[in-house]
């Protein structure tokens, strides 16, 4: 998947973990050692019957469902090219809805709270210095955490235009221009 698809790490260490489980799950119902299941026995029943034990059994939420679900998928996209006999089988689980669930919106955090965040550092040390331009980057550029530790000095630009080209989730780059930015890094 990393080679084919360019999935990163995590997709593959999840799309792995939601094999393991189902596998688990087959072995079971089916009375057969992993290694012995065959991708017939994989059908839309057996499927649907993991799906609806991950949430009941397991108590997992629907977007962990929908996780599990995905990773089957894309097992499936796999297989409709390289067994053409399981071509109706893989579109029958593609037919398999994704569950509908509420996603909660996420409390955003207040001017005086971000500039509480932005002025904790001791801005009379070197590392105070740092830690506070990476703050005012994160805020002021909208970047996560991950995008921040992963830029590279060549990415950001204190030209006319101040500029970072962020490689985001996804490997998806973007390019984040703020005015508060160049004053951010020019005045800490």
């Amino acid at each position: 998947m990393p080679i084919e698809q360019g999935c990163s790490l995590h997709t593959c260490e999840a799309y792995a973990h939601a094999f393991r489980l189902l596998f688990i799950f087959a072995s079971k119902r089916l009375g057969l050692r992993p290694s012995q299941l065959c991708l017939e026995q994989l059908d839309v029943a057996l499927i649907l019957d993991f799906l609806a034990h991950i949430e009941e059994q397991r108590g997992n939420c629907a977007a962990t469902r929908n996780g599990r679900l995905a990773a089957i998928k894309a097992f499936f996209r796999y297989v409709e090219f390289r067994v053409p006999s399981a071509l109706a089988q893989a579109r029958q689980i593609h037919a398999i809805p994704g569950k509908r669930h509420d996603q909660r919106l996420l409390r955003h955090l207040t001017l005086d709270e971000v500039r509480a965040i932005i002025n904790a550092p001791d801005v009379t040390t070197r590392l105070g210095i740092r830690d506070r331009a990476m703050l005012h980057l994160c805020f002021a550029g909208g970047l996560r955490v991950s995008e921040l530790v992963g830029l590279p000095l060549a990415n950001l630009s204190l030209q006319r235009m101040p500029s970072i080209r962020v490689l985001g989730k996804g490997r998806r780059e973007r390019c984040a221009m703020k005015v508060h930015v160049d004053n951010a890094l020019c005045c800490t």
